[in-house]
C-alpha cells in the first residue's frame, strides 16, 4: 500500500500566512488534500472536526510554545494517538538551540512524532510520514 492510500488529509497549523499557503501549496502538489487553520485555538477545533491523518504544527505561534500546547492536547486524544504529529520549527536556525523528538523519552515528553526545521524540505516531510505509516 502507498504512503497516499493510507495519508490523504493532512492540517497544517501556523499564524505565518506565507508558509502555511506556501507549505499548502507544497503538500497539495503532491496529492494531499491539505486543511490549515492560523492559531492553537483554531487549529484544535480544525483538528476536532475534520479528524486528519496527520497534523504538521508550528512550534512558535500566539506563545512561544504554542505549537507544544497544540500538540499535547492532539495526542491525549483517541484519534491524536493514532497519527503523526510533527512540529515545525525556526528555532534552531534563530536561537542556535537544537532539540529533537529523535527518541521515545523526546516523543513522550514533547508530544510529537518528530520535527521539522523550516523552510519545509518536502522529501524530509514525505520521507517521515511514509515511515511513520511503513506496515
Amino acid at each position: 500500500m502507498s504512503l497516499l492510500d493510507k495519508v490523504k488529509k493532512i492540517l497544517i497549523v501556523d499564524d505565518d500566512l506565507d508558509l502555511l499557503e506556501q507549505n499548502k501549496l507544497l503538500m497539495q502538489s503532491k496529492g494531499f488534500e491539505v486543511i490549515t487553520a492560523e492559531s492553537g485555538e483554531e487549529g484544535i477545533k480544525t483538528f476536532k472536526s475534520e479528524m486528519p491523518d496527520a497534523v504538521i504544527v508550528d512550534l512558535i505561534m500566539e506563545h512561544h510554545d504554542s505549537g507544544f500546547i497544540l500538540c499535547h492536547q492532539i495526542k491525549r486524544t483517541d484519534h491524536g494517538k493514532k497519527i503523526p504529529v510533527f512540529i515545525l520549527t525556526s528555532a534552531t536556525y534563530e536561537t542556535g538551540f537544537k532539540f529533537s523528538a529523535a527518541t521515545k523519552e523526546e516523543q513522550e515528553w514533547i508530544k510529537c512524532d518528530g520535527i521539522l526545521n523550516k523552510p519545509v524540505v518536502v522529501e524530509e516531510l514525505l520521507s517521515k510520514l511514509d515511515n511513520y505509516f511503513k506496515d
